[in-house]
């Protein structure tokens, strides 16, 4: 039996002495003809073998290694035209996929792949061994050629037999691309051997890059992966139409097909799994810390980043280079369109369950969005000059609603959260949410009649009112994005309108405000919002003005808050029954959407991997002010780091810490739900004056001066109980000249910083490491870029 026979020949490998590398009887059964899957190769080579192999007989895991590679590069080189020679290529690569993690944790072996193997002259010409390369670079080069190898993972272009089969040294890669789309306008006929193939060699290649894992994080940002870096170097011949191949095999993929109901129960769909390999090769070679990226130019100075107006010569990593660099329309549109579709695939409800093929790799393809927009700034304002910014944010908010309560899923709310606050930086976004949501996607919160904003605002409302403990730290980036964007809603819905006024009773309780340092800036958000919209928006607002005037004594109570020692001790008894800051009970706005379940948590004993924290939101974001014309300019930092309401630290939850500066002084004083226990930091007087006396109340007092009068009156002239007569007379109503003149429009833009360099570098591995089971190619392996933990 073929199959026992390799497993016995692993079993020989780890008894015998050292095996001579020129034995080649012993080593080829490693990958002799056999067909295995990868499947086969993991369940025939376990874990405890390959580390009794490195401690007990290095000589033979090095053999090993370099044999298997050398077996690739002898494929590349010969263009894998016969059976045989593809089998004996994927099987190396499944043995490589298998071995590589073993040889990553052990930090002794780590640079092994980066030597150059003595005697290696025997496969490789004549040169000697200084010019040898070092076996990772071997290894790399020719699983790109691979790549690209006619009949094995490309169609061929010739009438083929066998003599005249094309020469892998000549063929132009460009005239390969995988799939139209970016730069390319051949679809290739589907060929799904093909797509297994390219899978086989992306897992090969992911598991390279994964060496990263293995190191802890580190905010160094100079800590580039030395994998990643040769791969997306000029030393790879393929760089331009790999990178091509695989971001359009993303985003021309649809999981639909043909819309046939159950198409996906029918038969197996090949290209799924290799979407989901390109998508998480292509975030891997992309991680980038584009903060701290100076490229020197010709004449030796130093430009910013590759997304300036003159275009530098851009990064050294040819594959964010060349992200950065798309410019045509229509591949924006393809992209953009690719994604959506995508993203939206989860949400799609069918009258027959379970019909339509639901995708899984929604993590990734957030994480591709996110890198786009931040290296390719013409992609971003692509993205924002058309309505279809929202067929990227209604999925985001379904994922955010959807993922709530699942501890699991916090980085997916963080990412999501990240990506909303990119995009509420730019005005066009603000304008774009006052289109009528009409799709009605199945989210378990009240059902309203309104625009995209009412959604934004409700689902955030959602979030803080009935998420889990650990999305405190998220509570500023949610009310910043909502202030970002608030001088540009034109009309809120009353649904809308009360949840933001729920959200200021409930930030402006005195147990709240004084039960942590930096809660009060909550409620600075909020007043900011309510100022930008009756400063800019009152004429289409009468619902959110109604609220106000409805909820005056939340705004009265704020403005006469009480200083004094023993009132703040008072404040601070008259906590809540339940530990968090706002009640949990559903919403009292009745109807949930139909279709809609509520939020899950995670099932128990899901795994999860551990996130390092993020900087708070004054190292997120930098405040711009808009000036008439619509430009901005951005604030100096060091005035606005001054007052408490510019650029606040932001509130700890019950997670890790937040802020990666200020976290050890910050981490004792972070339970919010026990206010008694952090005995380091009590509020006093001083504190609560210091930034009471800049609660921005004025506009709204003299709203309510003004109106409260007219519609008690407007009520006891008519008799009146009824409030759309009050409605349609605040319709009518105006406050011009009235009011105090009405403030600069701040935005807090996001800025890269090593620190979300960082975040996005865990996130993503952990991801990846979770999402890739069958086979399981790094459990149980020693990680230490996060920390794997059971819910």
């Amino acid at each position: 039996d073929l199959v026992n026979g390799s497993s016995a020949s692993v079993t020989t490998f780890i008894s015998l002495q050292p095996v001579e590398a020129t034995d080649d009887a012993f080593w080829d059964q490693f990958w002799a003809d056999t067909a295995t899957s990868v499947q086969d190769v993991f369940a025939l080579v376990p874990a405890a073998e390959i580390r009794a192999v490195r401690e007990e007989s290095p000589s033979n895991l090095a053999t090993l290694c370099y044999k298997a590679v050398e077996k690739l590069v002898q494929g590349a080189e010969s263009g894998c035209h016969t059976e045989k020679e593809r089998q004996i290529v994927l099987n190396c690569c499944r043995l490589l996929t298998r071995i590589l993690p073993y040889i990553f944790e052990d930090p002794d072996w780590r640079g092994f792949f980066w030597s150059t193997v003595p005697g290696a002259g025997r496969g490789g010409g004549d040169e000697d061994d200084e010019n040898a390369r070092p076996l990772a670079e071997s290894l790399l080069l020719a699983v790109t050629d691979l790549l690209f190898c006619p009949d094995f993972t490309v169609q061929s272009h010739r009438r083929s037999t066998v003599d005249t089969a094309e020469d892998i040294h000549s063929i132009d890669s460009c005239e390969y691309i995988w799939e139209a789309g970016v730069g390319f306008a051949h679809s290739p006929q589907p060929n799904y051997i093909h797509d297994l193939n390219r899978t086989e060699l992306l897992k090969l290649l992911l598991t390279c890059f994964s060496e990263a894992m293995y190191l802890p994080p580190s905010s160094d940002s100079s800590n580039t992966n030395p994998w990643v870096q040769f791969f997306c170097s000029t030393e790879n011949r393929h760089a331009l139409p790999l990178f091509t191949s695989l971001l359009n095999i993303v985003c021309a993929y649809d999981p639909v097909g043909y819309g046939i109901p159950y198409n996906h129960l029918l038969f197996s769909d090949y290209r799924e799994p290799l979407v989901e390999e390109a998508a998480q090769v292509l975030i891997v070679t992309l991680d980038y810390d584009s903060s701290t990226s100076s490229s020197p130019t010709v004449d030796g100075t130093t430009t910013g980043t590759a997304m300036d107006d003159v275009d530098p010569p851009g990064p050294d990593n040819l594959f964010v280079n060349y992200l950065s660099r798309i410019h045509r329309e229509e591949d924006f549109q393809f992209i953009l369109k690719g994604m959506a579709r995508l993203l939206s695939n989860p949400l799609v409800q069918t009258y027959l369950p379970n019909s339509a093929k639901k995708i899984q790799f929604h993590q990734e393809l957030l994480v591709l969005f996110w890198k786009l927009c931040d290296f390719n700034k013409k992609f971003l304002f692509f993205v924002l000059k058309s309505s279809d910014v929202l067929d990227i944010l209604v999925p985001i908010l379904y994922f955010l609603n959807d993922a709530r309560a699942d501890q699991s899923r916090v980085g997916l709310m963080h990412i999501g959260v990240f990506i909303l606050l990119l995009l509420s930086g730019e005005r066009n976004f603000g304008v774009r949410l006052n289109k009528p949501y009409s799709v009605r996607v199945p989210m378990d919160i009240p059902v309203f009649t309104g625009t995209h904003a009412d959604l934004l605002i409700i689902v955030f409302h959602k979030i803080i009112t009935s998420g889990h403990q650990r999305l405190q730290p998220l509570f500023d980036c949610l009310l910043t994005i909502i202030v970002n964007v608030s001088p540009y809603l034109k009309s809120l819905s009353m649904v809308a309108a009360n949840k933001l006024l729920h959200l200021l009773e409930a930030f402006s309780t005195t147990w709240f405000l004084f039960s942590a340092v930096q809660n009060h800036h909550l409620v600075f958000f909020l007043l900011e919002v309510f100022n930008n919209i009756i400063q800019y928006q009152f004429d289409g607002n009468s619902n959110l003005v109604y609220a106000v005037i409805r909820k005056r004594n939340v705004f009265h109570q704020l403005a006469n808050l009480p200083t004094d020692s023993q009132s703040i001790q008072k404040g601070l008894q008259r906590k809540k029954k339940t530990p968090e800051p706002i009640s949990r009970t559903n919403s009292q706005d009745g109807m949930s959407m139909e279709g809609s379940r509520p939020a899950a948590p995670a099932e128990p004993g899901t795994l999860k991997t551990s996130l390092v924290a993020t900087p708070g939101i004054d190292k997120l974001t930098e405040k711009s002010q808009v000036s008439e014309d619509g430009t901005m300019r951005s604030l100096e930092p060091e005035a606005s780091q001054l007052s408490p309401e510019g650029n606040p630290p932001t509130a700890l939850g019950d997670g890790e810490p937040w802020s990666g500066e200020a976290s050890h002084s910050r981490r004792d004083r972070r339970r919010l739900s026990s206010a008694s226990s952090s005995g380091q930091w009590t509020p006093t007087p001083d504190w609560v004056m210091s930034w009471k006396s800049k609660l921005p109340l004025q506009t709204i007092m003299r709203l309510l001066q003004v109106l409260v009068p007219q519609v008690e009156k407007i009520c006891i002239d008519k008799g009146l109980t009824d409030e759309s007569e009050i409605l349609k007379f605040l319709q009518h109503g105006t406050l011009v000249g009235l009011l105090p003149v009405p403030h600069p429009i701040l935005i807090r833009k996001y800025q890269a910083n090593s620190g979300t360099a960082m975040w996005f570098r865990t996130y993503m591995w952990g991801v990846i490491y979770l999402r890739n089971v069958d086979p399981p190619i790094w459990y149980d392996t020693d990680v230490k870029l996060f920390e794997i933990q059971r819910v």
